[in-house]
């Protein structure tokens, strides 16, 4: 039963944010179609954000109704428009709409916005679900979280997506008086995928039905004080000891055996006692790493990878996505909840944040570009970014789960805060004021 019950949280974590970081790495084909060209990812960075709307809306709700709102009825509801919406998106997705005498891709939008909206809401709803669970299955969900970003990750690297090459392209003058020989110019020219967009958005929609389906399946599961302190207590201070804050059913006349087991249990228990100010130093790192890894850092990746060539750009993608759920296994079997550590990891992962940034910044020319060293560091550095920031929100959480089912949904909160701050910050900083330059792979001449 624990196997089959991880196998659950994993696959219902899949359906958290599969959706928008499917389309996020589908971009590289769909900007060569949709009207909007390169400034499509601008248009989905406000609307995924005008989606933070659905955890607003439930975060006021458990403020100012307490314990009324139905947070499975919830979870069904954006499921199930998760996979109505990733259907109509297969047939939909390049339909356009005149407006304002241009065209323009209103149904993509209107679609990645529900879309949006399931994906930023699974963050307030939910994490406080897999309260109900044993401590245990909450790493196991945040392993299906991180897979939500590896799988259609490397279902993109199959398709092709974003793969180049550099073709010699001849010119021919008009004039036909024109004696003088044909030009040779160097072009990018992108190959074509190994299957269609519509199959991708299609394999999105498999996914959430799969999401929903171990869904169904664990809000059956009973709730009994027995399954949550099943093997709750290991031997060392495992991530699988905490369980204080359930309010399960208790048999109002027990005997004084089994009283006297609890006793012994809540004893043997963590007590999740932490300072204001400790509380305030947590949710400032929930702010901050969700802010770099799902704001900051995201709106640059292709000015820090992409001068170093395809290749570096495609194992940082592919790389990074792999070392999210890397740290949550490691954050199973190694937990640490000091938060003197997780703050130097923290900080570590920032230097590495810091470095993908400047790189981005001197884009098109970073250091070490065309050398095997800079490749290598480009990658190594969005690897340890990913891996150790995403350590750090796994235990952070589990730290959370630790107090309180309102520690969670205000972890949530915080979590759309960050995200939020991020996108808004880089925005203009891209869009506006062009601080981030980008080249052409082939034609691109940088000083020695």
């Amino acid at each position: 039963m624990p196997l089959y019950i991880h196998v659950l949280a994993c696959a219902f974590g899949l359906g958290s944010w599969v959706s928008i970081n499917g389309l996020w790495v589908e971009l590289p084909l769909i900007v060569n179609i949709l009207p909007e060209g390169w400034d499509l990812p601008s248009y989905l960075t406000i609307i995924i954000q005008l989606a933070n709307l659905g955890p607003l809306l439930v975060t006021l709700a458990h403020k100012f109704c307490p314990g009324r709102l139905r947070e499975n009825l919830v979870i069904y509801a954006v499921l199930s428009i998760g996979v109505v919406a990733c259907v109509l998106l297969a047939v939909f997705w390049k339909n356009t709409t005149m407006l304002l005498g241009q065209p323009r891709s209103t149904a993509f939008f209107i679609l990645t916005f529900f879309l949006a909206l399931v994906d930023c809401t699974s963050s307030v709803t939910f994490l406080p679900f897999m309260m109900q669970l044993p401590a245990k299955y909450i790493t196991t969900y945040f392993i299906g979280e991180g897979l939500s970003g590896l799988v259609p990750g490397l279902v993109a690297l199959a398709q092709g997506v974003g793969m180049s090459k550099c073709v010699n392209v001849s010119q021919v003058s008009d004039n036909l008086t024109d004696s003088e020989p044909p030009t040779f110019i160097v072009e990018t020219q992108y190959l074509p995928p190994n299957f269609s967009t519509e199959i991708f958005f299609s394999f999105l929609a498999v996914m959430t039905a799969i999401s929903m389906g171990a869904f169904l399946i664990l809000n059956r599961l009973p709730r009994t004080f027995e399954l949550s302190t099943e093997n709750l207590v290991p031997d060392s201070d495992a991530v699988a000891t905490v369980c204080s804050g359930l309010e399960g059913p208790v048999d109002p006349n027990p005997n004084s055996q089994e009283e006297e087991e609890k006793k012994q249990i809540r004893e043997l228990l963590p007590k999740p006692l932490h300072s204001d100010y400790q509380l305030a130093f947590i949710y400032f790192m929930v702010v901050w790493v969700n802010g770099a890894t799902n704001g900051l850092l995201p709106s640059v990746q292709t000015f820090s990878c992409m001068p170093y060539g395809n290749m570096a750009y495609h194992l940082s993608a592919a790389l990074s996505a792999v070392a999210n759920p890397v740290a949550c296994i490691i954050a199973m079997f190694f937990p640490k909840r000091s938060l003197v550590f997780l703050g130097v990891l923290c900080l570590l992962g920032s230097v590495f944040g810091g470095y993908n940034m400047a790189m981005a910044a001197m884009s098109p020319c970073p250091l070490l570009q065309h050398t095997p060293l800079g490749d290598a560091i480009i990658v190594l550095s969005w690897v340890f970014f990913t891996g150790l920031l995403s350590y750090v929100k796994v235990m952070v959480g589990v730290i959370l789960r630790d107090r309180s089912h309102s520690a969670l949904v205000w972890c949530g909160a915080a979590v759309q805060t960050g995200s939020l701050l991020g996108s808004f910050i880089m925005f203009p900083l891209v869009n506006i004021y062009h601080l981030f330059q980008s080249g052409d792979v082939c034609n691109t001449k940088c000083p020695l």
